[in-house]
């Protein structure tokens, strides 16, 4: 439907003409050239004088212009185009003109004219009135060519065009009446004169140019077809009545003014009829409008319909009200949800259903709404009419007015109590498995049905080095120790046919290369499409499980030379001590001292193998002390010397600190000397060993990566050669008893186990590097002392030739007790003796000039030595006490070390030992 505000398509000033309108204004020229081409001849032909024609003539003039003059202005103002001012403005000039004109007709109102005009003025008023009509219409093509934009406001042009019209229109007119004298007189005695044909002529021009610009303009509107049928009217009427009649009163004359009442009328008849047409499409517009609107009436009656019965039968509570907060409107979800029927509802404030401590809330919202703002989905709290207070989501738009003015608010409340508590449950479940994902142990890896990792648990960098964006989006099976893959993938398979799988172990590949065996459960999810993977590190289970083997191992060793150790001992014991008696008995026969040498060879032998059993079950009594190890490691190197060979060299890297560390001296030297021989057999064409110390601080990244370490301040004692070098196959046995690749008959294999056993029982590590080809470094690391080292003592000075004292020997076996008794007996001393601790105390009771209790401290009975020695003590406090064993267990040794104040001598042992220790027992 056209709408009325389309002006630039239903108005004659702006609707370009279509070729019936062309072949219109040409019919109208046509005629008007025909009817012109017949008065023409006869225009000089003198008719009677009707001075009441020029009045009626004129004042119909007037009126046509007037009302033309209005209608374009009209237009105008619609329109604000320039060109239409123009044009108007040159109406509006022509209908005063033709009045005045009227007035100062001689013989018409007086007999000269009114106003004091002259004989000259009503026709220098009437030239002027045909002049000043053509530059009107010139100046409308002119800006009709150029295409002026619209002016933006039509008060102050529309009050210029008239006031400036009316000022040029009585300046003329005074120019006319007050100088007519002066003027060129253009009429003499009722006949046009000279001046007359040139002021027409001139009037012609510009009549032509005004009619050749409008021509040139394309395209035409219809209301310039019609301008220019004006202008060859206008033509016609000058010619007539200026140029070919003869005088005042004749055809010409009233020919030509019926032309220009004829030229008034075309523009004027288009325009009534343009008002028409209008009024015509405003009626037909009026009544579209009319049934459109019932039709939008039965519309919205209907959507009102629809509407109020959504609202009604909505889940949600909504609710409207106006800025100030007063309820408006409340559907029957508001009274479910909140209790409070629309009765008690409307009218009341919103604060019915807030709890107080939310009124600001609420204010808020209206501020924001009475803002035009639009709010979504605000969860706050809201009361029942029974108090308890219910979760809502809100969503609140403004109302507006037809003006587009905010009057209210509509709210549409949604309880959300429940979907929050779910929410919040489903939430919290999140977090806990996110928690788990992110914070688990495991390896967790989800795949797709193609094996493609969808997600992967931060554990992935510990196990398999790869952080987790470094396999996402990889396959599973890029990960997979290649020999399992197949494995796997049937594992894989059988989860897809809904067999959930547990504990299958299975090898993925470490960042570094080497495999990682994991422990795995898995499961397919058909919902989600997903295979979800839980994998366990076996590598510390393993690593503990071997350290639990090791110490069972270690454990059973330690039971078996313990028990070897205590039996072994004793009868050694007995073997050493007599083949000295025996080798006395023989010397003067060669063929018998060579078979007792052999004897107490082997005796020696036996005993050091028991003691590097011992060293390795860490079993051993060490007596450690505040050591100087530099000391010791330049003592050592000089015993070396002699036992390496020259085709050996030997270098000290000592440090420039002071090195102390707490260790026993003696067994610290046996293992430097057991090092320093293993490595003169991986040098026999020669080489160099490297003997160095060093101040260390071993951290907590040292200490997680082996097992059994300290952190702390340790000694490092290294022990290097350029020898063959350990196969790697080999590292992780160096260390066990009687492993060796010397082979048979060239080592025990003890030597390593006993330094091992040595410095873990010392509190220390050991770590061994070695590459096959360029040699071996062996490190012992020993607690470091903050103490001064303990200045060594010669215990071998003291007198060992025997004494008068009485001295208790206990022990169990029969065969060892007679043997100390006379060895104790040969050297001087009063010697009692006593099977178990039983008979010991009875013994102790009997005697009281008993000096020294000497004691097995592995015995049968309910007492060991140990328990004895301290129940002797407790009645007499003087008595010494020497304790002898082959294997201590825990009685006198704790943490490895010999308790403080204990003095110990190790089964089996020699006659000048046992003399040398009885007399430090007795003198201590």
């Amino acid at each position: 439907m056209q709408s009325i505000e389309d002006t630039g398509e239903v108005l004659l000033s702006t609707t370009t003409a279509t070729h019936r309108d062309r072949v219109a204004a040409l019919a109208a020229v046509v005629v008007s050239a025909l009817l012109f081409a017949a008065a023409a001849p006869f225009a000089k032909v003198q008719l009677p004088a009707m001075p009441a024609f020029v009045a009626s003539y004129q004042s119909a003039l007037a009126l046509n212009d007037l009302i033309t003059a209005f209608l374009l202005f009209s237009q105008f103002v619609l329109l604000r185009s320039r060109p239409l001012l123009w044009l108007a403005s040159g109406y509006l000039f022509t209908a005063p003109a033709a009045l005045l004109h009227t007035l100062v007709f001689p013989g018409l109102y007086s007999q000269t004219g009114l106003l004091g005009a002259g004989p000259q003025s009503a026709v220098w008023i009437y030239m002027i009135w045909h002049g000043g009509f053509p530059f009107f219409v010139l100046a409308y093509a002119l800006h009709t060519r150029r295409r002026f934009a619209p002016v933006s406001s039509v008060a102050a042009p529309l009050s210029f065009a008239i006031l400036g019209v009316a000022i040029v229109l009585a300046a003329l007119t005074w120019t006319v009446i007050a100088f007519d004298s002066s003027l060129p007189a253009l009429i003499h005695d009722g006949t046009a004169t000279t001046a007359l044909k040139v002021v027409v002529g001139a009037i012609w021009c510009v009549t032509l140019l005004a009619l050749a610009m409008l021509a040139w303009r394309r395209p035409h509107t219809i209301l310039d077809l019609w301008v220019m049928v004006v202008l060859c009217a206008w033509l016609f009427d000058l010619s007539l009545s200026s140029m070919l009649n003869a005088a005042r009163f004749d055809l010409g004359y009233y020919a030509g003014r019926i032309y220009g009442l004829l030229a008034a009328s075309f523009v004027l008849g288009v325009l009534l009829a343009d008002n028409v047409g209008l009024q015509t499409r405003l009626t037909r517009l009026l009544r579209q409008q009319r049934r459109q609107n019932e039709s939008e009436r039965a519309r919205f009656i209907a959507r009102e319909r629809l509407f109020s019965a959504v609202v009604e039968s909505s889940n949600d509570a909504i609710i409207t009200l106006t800025l100030h907060g007063k309820i408006t409107s409340w559907n029957r979800a508001a009274e479910q949800l909140f209790g409070y029927g629309a009765d008690d509802a409307l009218g009341n404030d919103i604060g019915l259903i807030v709890p107080a401590e939310r009124r600001s809330e609420v204010d808020g919202i209206l501020g924001r709404i009475g803002g035009g703002e639009k709010i979504e989905h605000h969860e706050t709290v809201r009361r029942h009419r029974d108090g308890h207070t219910i979760e809502v989501s809100l969503s609140v738009s403004p109302i507006h007015d037809a003006r587009g003015t905010v009057i209210g608010a509509s709210k549409v409340a949604r309880d959300i109590t429940e979907s929050k508590r779910t929410r919040h449950a489903l939430n919290r479940e999140t977090e806990e498995r996110r928690r788990i994902f992110e914070t688990s142990q495991d390896l967790i890896l989800i795949a797709n049905s193609r094996g493609d990792l969808m997600q992967v648990s931060p554990s992935a960098q510990g196990i398999l080095g790869y952080r987790p964006e470094e396999m996402v989006g990889r396959n599973a099976s890029d990960f997979v120790y290649p020999p399992e893959l197949e494995t796997v993938r049937s594992q894989m398979r059988d989860c897809r046919r809904g067999r959930d799988i547990h504990n299958f172990e299975a090898q993925l590949l470490h960042k570094e290369g080497r495999g990682v065996v994991l422990n795995w459960m898995a499961s397919w999810s058909e919902p989600v499409q997903r295979h979800f993977f839980v994998g366990r590190d076996l590598t510390e289970k393993r690593a503990a499980e071997a350290q639990f083997r090791q110490a069972q191992k270690m454990e059973a060793v330690g039971q078996l030379t313990g028990g070897v150790a205590h039996d072994f001992n004793n009868i050694l014991t007995v073997i050493t001590g007599s083949i000295s008696i025996l080798s006395d008995a023989v010397a003067g026969r060669p063929e018998l001292a060579s078979v007792a040498k052999l004897i107490d060879d082997s005796a020696d032998r036996g005993a050091h193998l028991t003691r590097q059993l011992l060293a390795f079950a860490r079993k051993q009594p060490l007596q450690p002390v505040d050591l100087d190890v530099n000391a010791l490691m330049n003592e050592t190197a000089a015993l070396l010397r002699p036992t390496l060979g020259e085709h050996i060299e030997i270098e000290r890297i000592l440090s420039l600190d002071p090195c102390t560390a707490l260790a026993d001296p003696n067994q610290l030297a046996t293992a430097i000397v057991n090092l320093a021989l293993n490595a003169r057999d991986a040098m026999p064409q020669g080489g160099k060993l490297t003997l160095e110390t060093a101040n260390v601080a071993l951290d907590q990244d040292y200490a997680d990566a082996n097992n059994e370490v300290a952190v702390g301040d340790y000694v490092m004692v290294a022990v290097s050669d350029t020898g063959s070098g350990i196969p790697p196959a080999y590292l992780d046995k160096v260390f066990d008893p009687f492993f060796s690749t010397k082979g048979v008959g060239k080592g025990t294999g003890l030597g390593l186990s006993m330094v091992f056993g040595f410095v873990k029982q010392s509190g220390g590590h050991i770590k061994v590097y070695s590459e096959v080809g360029h040699g071996t470094s062996i490190k012992l690391y020993l607690p470091r002392s903050a103490s001064m080292p303990t200045a060594a003592t010669d215990q071998r000075a003291l007198d060992t030739s025997g004494g008068n004292e009485t001295i208790l020997v206990v022990e169990d076996d029969p065969m060892v007790r007679q043997h100390v008794v006379t060895q104790v007996a040969s050297l001087g001393y009063t010697t009692l003796a006593a099977a178990n601790a039983a008979e010991a105390l009875d013994v102790l009771e009997r005697h009281p000039e008993i000096d020294l209790l000497f004691t097995d401290v592995i015995m049968p009975g309910a007492m060991n030595g140990r328990q004895l020695a301290d129940t002797a003590r407790a009645r007499r406090p003087s008595l010494k006490t020497l304790f002898t064993s082959g294997y201590t267990e825990n009685a006198i040794v704790h943490h490895g070390r010999l308790d403080a104040g204990v003095l110990l001598l190790a089964k089996p042992y020699r006659k000048p030992e046992l003399a040398r220790m009885i007399r430090i027992a007795l003198e201590g």
